[in-house]
């Protein structure tokens, strides 16, 4: 498949999504406006109506180009140092994302492999971590900060710990499918080598677990984003993604809220693909053939 041929439906659906944000933009934003020409007295045509609809300060859907023109200016107009800058607030977030989503990655792996070796891990643990994940976050978090904050641990753990908690439950199930990946017939051939558990795992149940994965940890570390700005709501922060979100929401700066949802969706977006990157280099290195 060629590059356009990729490229073309991509785009395709882009440009639809576009279309239809600016179509709602115009109805949502519609009914102020034309309050706001009635008590001005004005009389505007439908292009002069469609354009205030789509330039408004404080809109109820703001148009794509607002938010395009909001992310680009806190993105590359602003001092990275500045409080208004998008790549602070996104550094801030990901500090706590990155911490919370290697803790999730090793406890999920390490959990995984109690669960595929012990009989009675798998029998009680498991339940127990599928039924954890029926608890919304929104609930857990402020629990973790409060418990966490009345032992004077605030700053980046609480939200590392959220994330942990989102993250590290994909690593568990991917891994456990992965260690299981193995056919009955090889390891039956390990048996008959007389191979340890140990050299059965590190020969066989690991390699083929690496696909597994990488494709767990696409899943866990957008979750980790996703714990670490929900993390930083109950707080109250005055950096990171969440604050943004939270500032906005505050003095009603709609698209300041939307500039940090396209901010965090790029973050999320080059973290995947960061982990993709790994996940290729780590197949070709083990010399698994591209599929």
């Amino acid at each position: 498949m060629t590059l356009p041929q990729k490229i073309g439906p991509v785009l395709t659906v882009v440009v639809g999504i576009v279309v239809i944000w600016y179509v709602g933009a115009v109805f949502m934003n519609a009914p102020f406006q034309r309050d706001a020409d009635q008590r001005a007295g004005r009389q505007s045509t439908t292009i002069e109506f469609i354009e205030a609809t789509l330039a408004q300060p404080k809109p109820i859907l703001p148009a794509p180009h607002q938010v395009a023109q909001n992310v680009f200016e806190n993105t590359f107009l602003r001092k990275l140092s500045s409080n208004r800058s998008l790549v602070y607030h996104a550094w801030v977030t990901l500090s706590s994302t990155l911490a919370g989503f290697a803790f999730g990655t090793l406890a999920g792996i390490l959990i995984a492999i109690g669960i595929v070796h012990v009989r009675t891990l798998d029998r009680s643990l498991m339940p127990w971590i599928i039924a954890s994940q029926t608890v919304p976050i929104l609930a857990v978090a402020p629990m973790v900060i409060v418990v966490l904050g009345a032992v004077n641990i605030t700053g980046l753990i609480p939200k590392a710990l959220i994330s942990t908690y989102l993250s590290f439950f994909p690593v568990v199930v991917g891994m456990v499918k992965g260690l299981r990946s193995p056919e009955l017939m090889h390891l039956d051939l390990m048996r008959t080598y007389h191979a340890t558990r140990a050299q059965t795992f590190w020969k066989l149940r690991f390699p083929a677990s690496v696909p597994f994965l990488f494709t767990s940890m696409k899943v866990a570390v957008a979750a980790s984003l996703v714990g670490a700005i929900v993390g930083e709501l109950p707080t109250g922060a005055v950096a990171g993604i969440g604050s943004k979100l939270l500032a906005g929401s505050y003095y009603s700066q709609t698209i300041d809220i939307w500039a940090a949802l396209v901010a965090g969706s790029v973050l999320a977006a080059l973290l995947v693909a960061i982990v993709g990157l790994a996940g290729h280099l780590v197949d070709r290195a083990m010399g698994r053939r591209p599929s």
